[in-house]
């Protein structure tokens, strides 16, 4: 399936971090966080991109234009010509197209504008690109695949610590709980889609909005619930706790790490990565 990445934002949050740059380009460990999403889906044999680019576009073609195979794989640098010879590779067998979706349009928009480079695509997945997780991709589609719904998207509990505040109209405080004990999801970031998505997409439209609720209404949104790691790059802090996370060595949403490693305990010698 072909993966949408939404790649176009300003990203205001992270400003700090990416006045020269994309928020999606800012770097976890030695690659930008874009690179990890793509290697999520990659993981899971999907490997046909389209992003939607906007703010700093060029920055992003950019980089996969001059992409450096050997900052993250093991290589054998040959005497003499200074030949390099790979040991593994990233990105040899990605399909990346890169589409101008405006510098100032919503998400929804984006989307729309890249309908044609999805052309015979029946089902396709998409993401915001600035949120990682563990989640299992095949489960999730295999379970939209089963239904009729036109879209699905990941939820997950929410990350930062606040209280929820029940209240009555006259200002009666009934309760007030700590959101990891609350029955609350978020949207995750990972959506699912059919074709006939566009059908929902007005003019103007967000994705996450008129769409969604017109497609909830009839029952055509389908929520998939996970309980495991889950993480946003919104702020510095989020990417000081997802820099740490790789230099501790528990990265949860590498994934492709994990088939390596059991190949390596079957085998009994470690494979470059």
């Amino acid at each position: 399936m072909k993966v949408v990445l939404f790649c176009g934002g300003l990203g205001l949050r992270m400003r700090e971090a990416g006045e020269r740059i994309p928020k999606p380009m800012v770097t976890l460990g030695n690659r930008p966080i874009l690179w990890h999403v793509m290697k999520y889906y990659s993981h899971f044999g999907h490997k046909d991109f389209v992003l939607c680019l906007g703010h700093k576009a060029d920055a992003i073609k950019r980089y996969f234009l001059e992409y450096d195979e050997t900052a993250s794989n093991d290589f054998v640098l040959k005497p003499g010509a200074g030949e390099v010879e790979l040991l593994a590779s990233d990105i040899s067998d990605w399909t990346i197209t890169f589409a101008d979706t405006g510098l100032r349009a919503v998400v929804g928009q984006r989307l729309r504008a890249v309908r044609p480079h999805l052309a015979g695509e029946q089902v396709f997945l998409a993401n915001y690109g600035d949120t990682l997780t563990d989640a299992d991709l095949d489960r999730m589609v295999e379970r939209f695949l089963a239904s009729d719904a036109v879209a699905s998207l990941l939820c997950v509990r929410p990350t930062y610590t606040f209280h929820v505040v029940q209240a009555a109209r006259d200002g009666t405080v009934r309760s007030v709980e700590d959101v990891t004990k609350a029955d609350l999801w978020m949207n995750g970031g990972y959506f699912i889609f059919r074709e006939s998505i566009f059908d929902y997409i007005e003019d103007g439209d967000d994705l996450v909005g008129a769409p969604f609720a017109r497609l909830s209404s009839e029952g055509r949104l389908l929520a998939f619930f996970h309980e495991g790691f889950w993480a946003p790059m919104d702020t510095l802090k989020d990417k000081t706790n997802l820099d740490i996370m790789i230099e501790s060595g528990f990265a949860p949403w590498r994934v492709w790490e994990r088939q390596t490693q059991r190949e390596e305990r079957k085998t009994g010698s470690p494979r470059p990565t």
